[in-house]
């Protein structure tokens, strides 16, 4: 019987194994010499610009919109696709956020209704570099300009993606990466606003530990009431182990990804994700179900699958119709491509240590459960 096989599985090297052991002896397990070192190698990968970590993207995401002054009465261009946590920190930060659809095949913003949404109150658009797929950077970021926005990519999945030979992080203003365990790179958990102006970056430092500086051994002040979100040691020694596979993990998941596609071809019995260009990080593998002409639902497809031994995921329901933002006064219906997406999607498995014979395995498995539930 084949083991099962997960839609995602990190990949930890013993070297990395026994430096965390060496991080655990010494004795210094919150932020120290290895958080340092892993926003210094973050910065070098992003072309020299100031990173700073924190616990999670979700911080990350959180702390970019206040120090961009994001607050009570302002507004925040989100795309409907994404994790909730996309629309959750702007709510945090006591602003609203504004959804618009997303294209149906690349799962990105669609930025013509992102433009119609600016309003006089519109001080920041999100976009969300979905799956790994970079968002048009170009046009983005001249939207921006006509517009006087501030930009706050959401790239928690871009993590090694590009745009037209473009690391992502690398330009911009400020760029929020996540290290979650199912990301491309992990520090088990962990997250890095890549960017902003001196002022920001301290600022950034001050919110992720209470909002108080040290300026020397017995002089401490506290400018606001900050919260906690500095990131380990320990974390950060997981994460330069990560780093220094990046492109290899990505040039593995850009083959298995390619290999789908030849598997299935044009006779694929699912609608497969854009293939996107040579700057895709895929993050994730996802597609939709043909739904409309199927005999079971997508919950009963992911039980016939797990059955057969792989998992599969979801990724994601539209944002805005969750209770949290109806009670904003969305609706179903407004954004009928998120509200497609998020009935079909369906995450199949791709990750580094997969094999030929895995992905082969998931393709003749799905052929074989969708074959049976056509009517």
């Amino acid at each position: 019987m084949n083991s099962f096989l997960p839609f995602t599985r990190p990949s930890i090297d013993e070297q990395t194994i026994a430096e965390v052991a060496d991080v655990l002896r010494s004795g210094w397990l919150a932020s120290g010499p290895k958080v340092k070192a892993f926003e210094a190698a973050l910065s070098q990968y992003c072309g020299g610009r100031p990173v700073r970590t924190q616990t999670s993207a979700t911080a990350s995401l959180e702390h970019a919109l206040l120090v961009c002054g994001i607050g009570a009465g302002d507004e925040v261009i989100v795309p409907a696709m994404s994790f909730v946590a996309s629309a959750n920190v702007v709510v945090r930060a006591g602003a609203r956020p504004v959804f618009v659809d997303v294209d149906l095949h690349t799962r990105n913003i669609d930025l013509e209704q992102a433009e119609a949404a600016i309003t006089a109150r519109t001080r920041a658009i999100m976009p969300v570099h979905l799956c790994g797929q970079a968002v048009d950077l170009d046009r983005l970021y001249a939207l921006a300009e006509r517009h006087k926005l501030r930009v706050i990519e959401d790239a928690a999945q871009a993590m090694g993606s590009s745009h037209r030979g473009r690391r992502i992080g690398s330009v911009g203003d400020l760029v929020c990466f996540s290290f979650h365990p199912n990301k491309n790179i992990t520090s088990i958990e962990g997250g890095a606003v890549v960017g902003g102006s001196p002022e920001e970056v301290r600022e950034l430092e001050l919110h992720r530990f209470h909002g108080q500086e040290k300026s020397a051994a017995d002089a401490f002040e506290t400018y606001f009431a900050g919260g906690k979100a500095n990131l380990s040691d320990v974390a950060a020694c997981v994460g330069l182990g990560q780093l220094r596979q990046l492109e290899s993990f990505n040039a593995r998941r850009r083959e298995l990804a390619g290999r789908y596609f030849e598997l299935w071809g044009a006779d694929a019995p699912l609608a497969l994700p854009e293939r996107g260009d040579a700057g895709h990080n895929w993050h994730m593998f996802a597609a939709r179900l043909p739904l409309e002409r199927m005999s079971i639902t997508r919950l009963e497809f992911i039980e016939a699958m797990g059955a057969r031994g792989i998992g599969i995921g979801v990724h994601y329901p539209a944002i805005h119709l969750f209770s949290a933002y109806r009670a904003l006064g969305y609706r179903e219906g407004q954004f009928p491509n998120a509200e497609r997406i998020g009935r079909e999607t369906v995450t199949l498995p791709l990750f580094p240590q997969m094999s030929h014979e895995d992905l082969e395995r998931v393709v003749s498995t799905v052929n074989e459960v969708l074959h049976g539930a056509m009517r």
